[in-house]
């Protein structure tokens, strides 16, 4: 080839270049995102990730609801796998079976038969032997979704349709909380009371209407002073039952959206002619019981809790009951001090509460929540007026012309 001859264009050189860098760190923030938005974190409006809104659903047009038999759990996993949620069986199944925990969830939103698990940690049976359906309560996130009140979209396949969001009757994130990792960050939110949360969104409501807010931006709400919302929402409210300890802790978590506060077993401590024990009642949330027990008897074992001489389990279907046998020379107020130190029959509960709002990733606080919850519910009415409003005029249409033929 000789000097004056151009050498061929570089293919190439029309092609966009990245560094392994770049192309790294931007698949990684889409991954990140996908994970976040589509997985760990709970939309703020109903308080449900995608796949717990996608059994609900599912159910729910399969008509496994509250005012029929219940049928196979492998059933409903099917159905919800093969029409909107493209991942394994048993991380549906193992969703399922969470809902359906009176110890997991404050309100569950799903009706179990069978072997659902139990707090010891022994798991539920596999799904082609129990059976379930929707609770009651999960007839009021779904009321009204026909009547064009919430946004659908496209399943993974285009063939079905599926809802954005439910209708959420019930402010739900704050009922059963929500727990999640996401990538970069994580969710923590606690279950509360039904009561105390109407009453707080109550307050919220009557002071929109006072200030006549009329701005739809979740993310400033009306100016209540968290201290006013908790004379309605004392704090957290464990399935477990247990007692909070750190009311400083709950008020941190309402207005910024962390907050660590301590969760106490209930024990009663006898020392009577009969003996001296501590009978436990309740265990704090999301504790194992046969895990629990098991740590306590390593630590009388190891001595670094003494003056226990036995340890009973006689929980049943009434409740739970652990009987600790206090030695006759040991203080059983002094050993119950040792066990809330040492063992977890006292946990610390550190929340985070983060959520969806307009598909971002948003730190919460107790007024923003609220707000997100009253201005979904707002705009579900308002949808659903519409709805039936045009369906009352068209049949006035028809009734018009009936009226003129005879």
């Amino acid at each position: 080839m000789s000097d004056e001859e151009e050498l061929p264009p570089n293919p190439t050189d029309n092609q966009v270049r990245h560094t392994v860098d770049d192309e790294m760190r931007t698949s990684y923030i889409n991954y990140a995102m996908s994970v976040i938005i589509g997985r760990a974190l709970p939309e703020v409006r109903d308080g449900l990730k995608p796949v717990h809104r996608r059994v609900l659903f599912g159910m729910y047009e399969a008509g496994h609801t509250s005012d029929r038999s219940y049928s196979k759990s492998a059933r409903s996993v099917g159905e919800v796998m093969g029409k909107f949620h493209p991942h394994g069986d048993q991380s549906i199944y193992d969703t399922m079976v969470r809902m359906a925990q009176d110890f997991s969830l404050r309100y569950p939103l799903i009706d179990g038969q069978g072997n659902f698990g139990s707090i010891d940690g022994d798991k539920a049976a596999a799904m082609r032997y129990t059976e379930s359906r929707l609770d009651r309560l999960a007839k009021h996130m779904l009321d009204d979704i026909k009547k064009d009140t919430v946004d659908f979209q496209p399943n993974f396949d285009d063939s079905e349709q599926e809802p954005q969001v439910l209708p959420a009757r019930l402010p739900n994130l704050l009922l059963n909380g929500s727990d999640g990792i996401a990538v970069g960050m994580a969710t923590k939110i606690p279950p509360h009371n039904l009561t105390e949360v109407a009453s707080a969104i109550h307050l919220h409501v009557e002071r929109i209407l006072e200030e006549g807010e009329e701005n739809g931006d979740p993310e400033n709400p009306p100016s209540v002073d968290v201290g006013e919302y908790m004379q309605h929402l004392k704090g957290p409210d464990f399935p477990t039952g247990a007692t909070i300890h750190g009311i400083d802790g709950i008020r941190d978590m309402y207005e910024t959206g962390h907050g660590r506060f301590h969760v106490r077993a209930h024990c009663e401590v006898f020392d009577n002619d009969k003996g001296k024990h501590i009978v436990v009642h309740e265990i704090p949330y999301q504790v194992k019981k046969a895990g629990m027990l098991e740590g306590i008897a390593d630590l009388v074992s190891k001595e670094t809790v003494k003056g226990i001489r036995d340890i009973r389990d006689e929980s049943s279907k009434e409740g739970i009951r652990v009987v600790i046998e206090i030695k006759q020379n040991a203080d059983p107020h002094a050993v119950l001090n040792q066990l809330y130190r040492s063992s977890r029959l006292q946990e610390s509960y550190s929340a985070n509460m983060m959520g969806i709002i307009s598909r971002e990733p948003v730190q919460l606080t107790l007024p923003v929540i609220l707000h997100s919850y009253v201005r979904h519910r707002e705009e579900v009415i308002r949808r659903r007026t519409q709805f039936d409003l045009a369906k009352a005029e068209a049949r006035a249409h028809v009734l018009e012309g009936l009226e003129k033929a005879q």
